[in-house]
């Protein structure tokens, strides 16, 4: 446990200075196509605040694969609800998604689906290298 938490703290770290720039580039964005003029400097430290939370807590939650206890299928459970709570909380404490059931049913419906989607596609590209990998030790 003490490895995971190491690991956990070591990916965020590395990853939680990120979170600010892509909020930048959003905020960016939103104001060159006149979706917001001004922010207030609550909205400010609350996004950098946030953002910089959320890609910590991405990045960290990566090393769930690093606990060996844990089948593939159990480990990516584990990450995909904490990530879909992250994101969920985030979007929601910053009021980028309102806080009714339709708005969290669609989000709910996208991630899950995208979610899904990725790891599909990181299984079959594992899939297919391991049983090459697996051949050429057989020949």
């Amino acid at each position: 446990m003490k490895e995971f938490i190491k690991e956990f703290l070591k990916r965020g770290c590395i990853a939680a200075a990120g979170g600010p720039v892509v909020l930048a580039i959003i905020y960016a964005i939103l104001g060159a196509n006149g979706t917001i003029t001004s922010l207030s400097v609550r909205e400010v430290c609350l996004g950098i605040f946030t953002v910089t939370l959320l890609a910590f807590i991405v990045a960290g939650s990566g090393s769930i694969y690093k606990v060996e206890r844990l089948s593939v299928f159990a480990a990516a459970t584990i990450q995909g609800v904490l990530l879909y709570a992250d994101y969920l909380l985030i979007y929601l404490l910053n009021g980028w998604l309102k806080s009714q059931a339709v708005p969290i049913a669609i989000f709910t419906g996208c991630f899950v689906a995208g979610y899904l989607i990725i790891w599909l596609i990181v299984y079959t590209v594992t899939k297919k290298s391991t049983d090459k990998l697996n051949s050429q030790l057989g020949a």
